[in-house]
């Protein structure tokens, strides 16, 4: 163990693999978390690393998709996070989904048995205290004693965002004389991934009424502080999606293409509501896109009505909170640290990316900051063409056109390829030409920086 001490506030899936990392060099981390002690709007355990919203960590495609190119970074970084995740998986057909409970008690009986770790159950409201390294992870649900502590820190208006999750219910009450399992496609390697999703079937006219059910609705009234606060625009709530046009659902989580049901002699729906595991055992299976602010009530009369799901009993309902992150580009250095207070880093999703993934990438790439501050060197930014330094390029260099905002990893994000003569690039030969180079890149940089 080393003679420094490093302060980590949340014990979240950034503020986990934080820890965790800097452990493995040596240090002293001390973590604080404040549940059970003080309790959040969406939180409903005192676990680390609890899944508040969807149990999925989407797709596993490290070819086309950005995200499984980010999950293929982590991999080769030894991540914690994912490699406990992966452990506690359930088939999700090309997907990453999680058996949440399985995966937040894994992840914290691992940091508590952890000798280089410090656990400290309480509310931090007084970041100024901290002279040393002191890393905020505090996510989208940070106290508003430190929020507000944030923004006498750096003179400035924190921002925010509603988010919202989705109901899960108990398998063992959805009809499966009218629902099936079936992937998009079939779509996954093994007959467990090519059913991995449970598909509940509606015709025209069900869909209709279903849509006109949402939009009538009770809704969760909002307070008036809140009601400038905009939605993030990958986690929309049904109703304004419904609201926005009849056909919006059938052509997002509620699209029919690539099913068939076979008890309609293999007909392709008009529409479909689609279930994944949200647990190893299969017992409980979670609504994929359908996350709501509509009052409890109103979710069961209404979800009731889907066929498939009219005696369905709800693990847990939909919800919806209010997430804070801070103008990064503004506020942080190329360290992630506060240029007013150099000590204090930031890192998840409380510095403006959105999803699991990408808060769990950022608080590993803080580990390394870190480190190398300590020991007097200069840090290597990762290539804007890897998945993790596009992540972290959209955090620190703002776009002077655009409001910053939390932000996916995507494809768009990733630094353009050198233009070669020739006929412009098919879409997904495109992808798998940025996937390489990103892994290319990756290789190069991890290897370079030897930190992980």
């Amino acid at each position: 163990m080393t003679s420094h001490n490093i302060n980590v506030v949340g014990a979240g899936l950034a503020g986990c693999e934080t820890a965790w990392q800097l452990s493995k060099k040596g240090y002293c981390v001390n973590l604080y978390e404040m549940r059970p002690q003080k309790k959040t709007e969406a939180h409903k355990t005192d676990k680390f690393a609890e899944l508040v919203c969807s149990n999925s960590f989407r797709s596993s495609d490290h070819e086309k998709n950005a995200v499984g190119q980010l999950k293929w970074e982590l991999n080769k970084a030894n991540s914690f996070i994912l490699e406990n995740a992966h452990l506690n998986s359930v088939p999700a057909g090309g997907a990453l989904a999680i058996d949440r409970e399985k995966f937040s008690s894994d992840i914290t009986e691992k940091i508590y048995s952890n000798q280089n770790i410090k656990i400290f159950k309480e509310e931090v409201k007084n970041i100024t205290d901290f002279k040393d390294p002191t890393v905020i992870a505090t996510g989208p649900l940070t106290s508003d004693k430190l929020s507000n502590q944030i923004i006498a820190i750096t003179n400035s208006e924190n921002l925010a965002f509603f988010d919202a999750i989705a109901p899960i219910v108990y398998l063992e009450s959805i009809d499966m004389k009218k629902a099936w399992f079936q992937s998009r496609y079939d779509k996954g390697n093994d007959e467990n991934d090519r059913k991995a999703y449970l598909n509940c079937p509606l015709n025209e006219i069900q869909y209709k009424q279903f849509i006109d059910d949402i939009l009538i609705s009770s809704k969760i009234d909002f307070k008036d502080w809140e009601k400038n606060t905009p939605y993030f625009q990958s986690c929309l709530p049904i109703e304004i999606m419904a609201e926005s046009g009849i056909e919006t659902l059938r052509f997002g989580p509620m699209k029919p293409v690539g099913l068939r049901n076979p008890h309609k002699n293999n007909e392709r729906p008009h529409a479909v509501v689609q279930l994944r595991p949200d647990n190893k055992e299969k017992t409980l299976y979670n609504m994929v896109g359908f996350q709501t602010k509509m009052k409890y009530a109103s979710q069961v009369e209404v979800f009731k009505k889907i066929p498939g799901m009219e005696n369905v009993q709800f693990a847990r309902l939909g919800g919806i909170h209010r997430n804070t992150f801070i103008n990064t580009p503004h506020l942080l250095s190329n360290e992630l640290s506060l240029k007013n207070a150099p000590n204090i880093y930031f890192a998840g999703q409380i510095t403006g990316v959105e999803g699991y993934v990408e808060s769990t990438a950022i608080g590993l790439l803080v580990s390394y900051f870190i480190d190398q501050k300590i020991k007097n060197k200069k840090a290597i930014i990762p290539p804007p063409t890897t998945a993790i330094g596009s992540l972290y390029h959209h955090l620190l260099f703002k776009n002077e056109l655009v409001e910053f905002q939390p932000m996916n990893v995507n494809f768009g994000l990733f630094q353009e390829l050198p233009k070669i003569k020739g006929p412009k690039l098919k879409k997904e030969i495109k992808k798998v030409a940025l996937t390489s180079k990103a892994k290319e890149d990756w290789t190069n940089w991890i290897s370079a920086i030897n930190f992980f």
